[in-house]
């Protein structure tokens, strides 16, 4: 069976190919290459439908492809496009090249469709092996014997070339040039706004991933966690073979490497980069990012993979100042381009504030351990201070229980040898909470011990402990404090009042013929110490019997809260100390049993006040 005739060369069929009332053919004889629709403007309206049917550029050259082979029976064709940064032509669609030609970059004023790209006019050449031009072609298929390229040209900027090439010599004409310089000059624009499209919507989708990354390294604080999130999370903007971050250290004045991937596995490397030193350097010493498509052309490169050939560095810059560089490396030349390099940049700007913030971050964190280990070292200290256990006069019971609102507290008490038979009660409580008040109660603290051997009377010892802190004022802070002095002698209290919770005497009601306990508030006042000179103190003196007792507590016990907002109260300690079945039984029972009735009240709301209280009971 013979071969089929050639697609260039067999004669249409006149049952099926419709014949030309306006036919674009050579002057003197009619030519069988050509195929044209009824009329070339028929032709030109479905150029244009194709043209303003689709932005999407692989689409659009598939339908002038079509298009094309209804007027010209072509067999090798390709639409090259220029690309602005290299000034080279690829192949953006073909048909009948090989794989190895469609892979060529052809140099502007290379080749035939160099030529046209650099003259910006048509060629068009019958034989290719002799000629005028063939000295510019490119003898990539050896078949080929003519050849035809049109330039792309919109808004006087050379695109591309349309190119036709032929294995019989003179295949093009005169008109088959014309009417590709008519296509070419309406496919220009088409392809111009299909890029436009495609470049903006690019940079839509890359805009929307860089938001998603934006939050998502955000809410990173771990420093190492961060960096290779960072890492993972950057493959899906920019490709990469190399990744690499590094950081400023203040001390050495230099960049130090703290995370690199090769090849998606993370590696560790030993150099660091001086300021200035290599692309990295440089880009932070700049202060700009620097993109170098070969970098075995760039003197400024520092080897460090040897298949590297395109690298992309963009400093991190927070608050003015450069805290590291992220790094791009990839195996293929002029692979980043100012796209990439844009795209980089405006991450780079979000990696410094994540890097900072997770710096920060860990500096607040080892920063609150550091004051963690301080306030436990001042809670022990703290607690030395405080007597380790009570005195136990011979007629009276004294218990003691301090439970301070946070680490340590502004809360105080003390106990003082006043003699043979005689133990003065301290109870205080400092403004302020946590370490300056700590620190302030130790103050006066040490200075009570100081003035105890001249064993005052409650309001001499407070109006002296107040001259005190006159000499030593700080300004907002003061004491509150009680003083009682217990005779075991004659089973007597004396007392004096800075300012502090008034105490409470629970006895035996007399009146009842129950033997119930009453509940009464020793009315007691004055000015706190600290705030005014001069001040001087009343005092009073209880006399008590046995079963008495004398609560002293700080406001942090009525004070307290429940998760409704409600306060303890003075109601609800009377009732406590008139009711609880042990509260009287010991002074330790009811110091116990007080601190219990606050803790059930509370419910698990935090305590913002310290809780101290302290009871003698006379046996």
């Amino acid at each position: 069976m013979p071969p089929p005739p050639h697609p260039e060369t067999a004669a249409p069929d006149p049952q099926t190919e419709p014949q030309p009332s306006r036919a674009l053919f050579h002057p003197h004889a009619p030519n069988p290459n050509i195929r044209v629709e009824p009329l070339a403007v028929d032709f030109l309206h479905n150029l244009a439908d194709a043209l303003n049917a689709t932005l999407d550029l692989n689409t659009l050259m598939h339908r002038v492809a079509d298009l094309v082979r209804a007027v010209i029976d072509y067999r090798i064709f390709a639409i090259l496009l220029i690309n602005d940064r290299t000034h080279e032509l690829w192949m953006r669609f073909q048909v009948g090249h090989t794989t190895e030609i469609e892979r060529q970059r052809v140099k502007i004023g290379h080749g035939i469709v160099g030529q046209v790209a650099l003259k910006r006019k048509s060629i068009r050449i019958d034989d290719v092996t002799h000629g005028p031009n063939t000295e510019f072609y490119i003898n990539a298929n050896p078949a080929v014997r003519s050849e035809l390229a049109v330039p792309l040209i919109v808004k006087n900027k050379v695109i591309g070339v349309l190119d036709f090439e032929s294995e019989i010599p003179a295949y093009f004409t005169a008109e088959h040039q014309r009417l590709l310089e008519l296509v070419a000059s309406r496919m220009a624009v088409a392809v111009e706004n299909a890029r436009l499209y495609t470049r903006v919507s690019r940079q839509a989708q890359t805009l929307t991933v860089l938001n998603e990354i934006s939050r998502e390294i955000t809410s990173i604080l771990d420093p190492d966690d961060l960096l290779e999130r960072i890492g993972l999370s950057m493959k899906r903007v920019i490709d990469f073979q190399m990744f690499t971050i590094l950081l400023w250290n203040d001390t050495s004045d230099q960049l130090e490497h703290r995370f690199s991937t090769r090849y998606g596995e993370r590696i560790t490397r030993e150099r660091n980069v001086l300021l200035g030193q290599g692309i990295i350097g440089t880009a932070a010493q700049q202060r700009i990012p620097i993109l170098s498509p070969d970098v075995r052309r760039d003197p400024r490169y520092v080897m460090a993979n040897p298949e590297t050939r395109s690298e992309l560095a963009a400093p991190l810059i927070y608050k003015g100042n450069v805290i590291g560089v992220i790094d791009l490396e990839h195996t293929r030349v002029n692979y980043y381009n100012e796209d990439h390099q844009r795209t980089l940049s405006t991450l780079a700007a979000q990696v410094a504030i994540s890097i900072a913030n997770a710096r920060l971050y860990q500096r607040i964190h080892e920063e609150e351990q550091r004051l963690e280990r301080d306030l436990a070292m001042a809670r022990e200290v703290q607690l030395r201070l405080l007597p380790s256990a009570p005195p136990q006069p011979t007629r009276a019971q004294i218990a003691a229980r301090f439970l301070p609102a946070r680490s340590i507290g502004g809360d105080l008490y003390d106990f003082l040898d006043y003699g043979p038979g005689r133990t003065a009660v301290v109870v205080g409580d400092v403004s302020g909470k946590a370490a300056p008040a700590a620190l302030y109660a130790a103050l006066v603290s040490g200075i009570l011990r100081s003035l105890a051997i001249q064993q005052l009377s409650p309001a001499k010892m407070l109006a002296a402990l107040n001259d005190q802190l006159q000499e030593r004022k700080l300004a907002a802070q003061y004491v509150t404090m009680l003083m009682a002095v217990w005779d075991d002698a004659d089973q007597t209290l004396t007392l004096a009042n800075a300012g502090s919770v008034q105490p409470l005497f629970v006895t035996a009601d007399t009146k009842s013929l129950t033997n119930a306990l009453s509940v009464s508030t020793l009315q007691l006042e004055g000015f706190p110490l600290g705030l005014f000179p001069d001040v001087t103190y009343e005092e009073t003196v209880l006399p008590t019997q046995s079963g008495d007792m004398v609560i002293f507590f700080s406001d942090g016990i009525v004070d307290a809260l429940n998760p409704l907002g409600e306060m303890f109260g003075d109601d609800r300690l009377s009732t406590l100390l008139q009711h609880h079945p042990t509260a009287h039984q010991s002074a330790e029972s009811a110091v116990e049993a007080i601190l219990e009735a606050v803790t059930l009240f509370q419910a698990g709301t935090d305590h913002f006040d310290d809780e101290t209280v302290v009871v003698l009971r006379v046996t």
